[in-house]
Order: structure tokens, then C-alpha cells, then sequence
């Protein structure tokens, strides 16, 4: 008789069941600086993540109604993903789609992870500047952040897993929307 691990039906069930899950992920960035940075992250990281190309909401929604844009983000955009990766380059944090964007993850209690991108602008005493959303929940410990030079695909792999398992408690998402780009 063959032994449960020496079956190799099972042995094949078993690996099936142990692969890491594949996750899905909403990569919000500013696509008129960072598209380059987007394609070189999707590029890197395509095998460990499916990640959602949203064509630059911007363009895609077409309207300055506020609560329709939210609403189109999280039922197209969102909805279906685990983790909203940022990446945060010199001017993400004035872009209010990326704000939206932000606030949506939240609503939905989905993870937050920002990737601090080599163009990231600093303030006079050296403080990375990020969307101030977002620095309230790193404030709150909801979201995590790291640098982008030497990410390996485990290290963000643990990131994104840290993120959507954050304590749902620690958000912090009482700021108002940001009404227009800065």
C-alpha cells in the first residue's frame, strides 16, 4: 500500500493546495509622473500578483461628481482585490483620484500598502510626503509603507499579507475627499 505523500495523485492535490495564493491587487499611482515606475513594478511582480490596470481613472470616468467617481472605483476598480498597492512618487500625494482611491480601499477595509518610488519628494527636515490619507493610517499602524529600491517579491509578498490582515479597527478614514489636484 502506498503511503498518503507517496501517492503521486496526492502528492499532486497537495502541491496544488500549498502554492501561495495568487492575489489580486488595485495599484494606485499617478499615471502622468509614475507610468513608467507602474509598468516597471507590474513587470517585476507580474508572477506573484494579478494586478488591476486601471487606465488612468482620470480618463476612464469622465466626471467631476465626486460620489459617482467613488462609486465607479470601488465597483470596478476595488471590488475583487485584497490590497491597494500606492506607489508614491513626487507629486501622488496632490492627485485626488489617488486620495479616492485611497478612501474607497478603506470603505471597503481592504489592505494599504505604499511603495516609496526613487522621484518621491521629501519635506525641508527629509519626511517623505505622502498623501495625507494615507499618512493618517500609517500614523493609525493600518497601513504599511517601504522603499522600492531592493523590494523582492517575499518581502512584499509578507507586506501585502501584513496589510490585509491589519487590525480593520486602525483605519482611519475621517479626512474629507480631496476636491481637486494640487
Amino acid at each position: 500500500m502506498t503511503g498518503y505523500f507517496g501517492d503521486p495523485k496526492m502528492n499532486g492535490l497537495l502541491s496544488a493546495l500549498m502554492q501561495p495564493v495568487r492575489r489580486k491587487i488595485f495599484v494606485s499611482y499617478h499615471h502622468g509622473n509614475d507610468q513608467a515606475h507602474y509598468d516597471e513594478f507590474s513587470r517585476f511582480f507580474h508572477d506573484q500578483y494579478e494586478a488591476v490596470f486601471d487606465n488612468s481613472l482620470e480618463r476612464s470616468i469622465d466626471s467631476n461628481n465626486a460620489q459617482y467617481v467613488m462609486q465607479r472605483i470601488r465597483d470596478n476598480h476595488i471590488t475583487g482585490t485584497s490590497c491597494t498597492v500606492m506607489l508614491i512618487g513626487a507629486q501622488t500625494h496632490q492627485r485626488k483620484y489617488v486620495d479616492w482611491e485611497i478612501k474607497a480601499t478603506l470603505d471597503k477595509q481592504h489592505g494599504l500598502l505604499g511603495i516609496v518610488l526613487p522621484t518621491h519628494q521629501t519635506t525641508y527636515d527629509g519626511k517623505i510626503i505622502v498623501p495625507d490619507r494615507f499618512h493618517d493610517n500609517v500614523l493609525s499602524g493600518y497601513a504599511q509603507w517601504v522603499h522600492a529600491n531592493g523590494l523582492t517579491a517575499q518581502h512584499l509578498t509578507t507586506l501585502i499579507n501584513a496589510a490585509v490582515a491589519a487590525p480593520k479597527i486602525l483605519i482611519n478614514n475621517s479626512r474629507d475627499m480631496r476636491k481637486q489636484n494640487g
